[in-house]
């Protein structure tokens, strides 16, 4: 095969680590295009396994850019959300590997440091030995492994693993859905856990709150507040959109799980993702930041 299509046989793999890592797909599409600038750079005769070769650049430069980010996110206005995607990075059917792109994983991988989250997606979503993965990052295995293990702690302290299927979950955002839009507060309430929080993402360019809402009452009656026509109309304002003529709310397939999509003439400009565990909403996800939206689009997967 030729330099181009050794690429091209593994760039959706390349795609889903560097969107994995850095939580951006418009940043994962920079760092594959970095690792196809040294790749047609070297000699694949002399690549043993391009596979291996390929792999440990992006997640090089994936983790390089992660660590440059910090600054940019710490002046950043508000609380800061991965940026969703409506297609999987990596074109993956496998339910497993699905799993590891869904929001809510994405928004706990957030709080990993940038080896942590390496380490974490190469092993737990791509199933690397730890070997090869020592390789990748430039540390013993020993050093790895003790990185893997402190990473697995922590998702799994933020984040239970879902018992709800993904028919169960889309039906619990229906409901979600249909309540927000009649203004039924209680129903909210019954589907948000007691300690419910949500979590929104404006960038400070859209009308959202800047800090975490906690409690079902405070979630519930926000939620009831924005839908009301005025509220969603001086939104729309604040994101340049005149008017609701064109508005379309459905649920939609968000980051390999259902989420809300709300469009405006074509455009989306609030996306909603519930983290869901024991049949009750967990996290509520609200991202309104214009800049982050591009990527979806409103595929129902059903």
């Amino acid at each position: 095969m030729t330099t181009t299509e050794v690429f091209e046989e593994h760039r959706s793999l390349l795609n889903g680590v560097a969107y994995r890592v850095l939580g951006s797909a418009n940043d994962a599409e920079d760092v594959v295009q970095e690792a196809w600038l040294r790749w047609s750079g070297v000699d694949p005769a002399e690549i043993d396994d391009p596979r291996a070769y390929l792999v440990t650049v992006v997640s090089r430069v994936a983790i390089d850019r992660l660590r440059r980010a910090a600054s940019r996110r710490e002046s950043y206005v508000g609380e800061w959300l991965p940026e969703p995607v409506s297609d999987l990075p990596d074109g993956a059917e496998r339910a497993e590997l699905a799993d590891s792109v869904e929001f809510a994983l994405m928004v706990v991988l957030e709080t990993l440091s940038p080896l942590e989250r390496a380490v974490f997606v190469l092993h737990e979503a791509f199933q690397l030995p730890y070997s090869q993965i020592a390789q990748v990052i430039g540390r013993g295995e020993a050093a790895t492994r003790q990185l893997a293990k402190r990473a697995r702690d922590h998702v799994r302290d933020r984040r239970p693993r879902f018992e709800a299927d993904r028919a169960e979950r889309r039906r619990i955002t229906e409901r979600f859905l249909r309540a927000c839009l009649e203004g039924d507060l209680d129903g909210l309430k019954g589907l948000l856990a007691d300690d419910a929080t949500l979590v929104s993402d404006s960038g400070g360019k859209a009308r959202a709150p800047l800090r975490v809402l906690r409690s079902a009452h405070k979630v519930g009656r926000f939620l009831v507040a924005v839908t009301e026509e005025r509220n969603v109309t001086r939104f729309l304002a604040s994101v340049g959109v005149e008017g609701m003529d064109d508005l379309d709310i459905r649920v939609t397939e968000v980051n390999g799980g259902p989420g809300v999509l709300v469009s405006a003439a074509g455009d989306a400009v609030i996306m909603i993702s519930l983290d869901v565990f024991e049949e009750r909403v967990q996290h509520v996800y609200l991202l309104v930041n214009p800049d982050k939206l591009s990527r979806l689009s409103a595929v129902d997967p059903s």
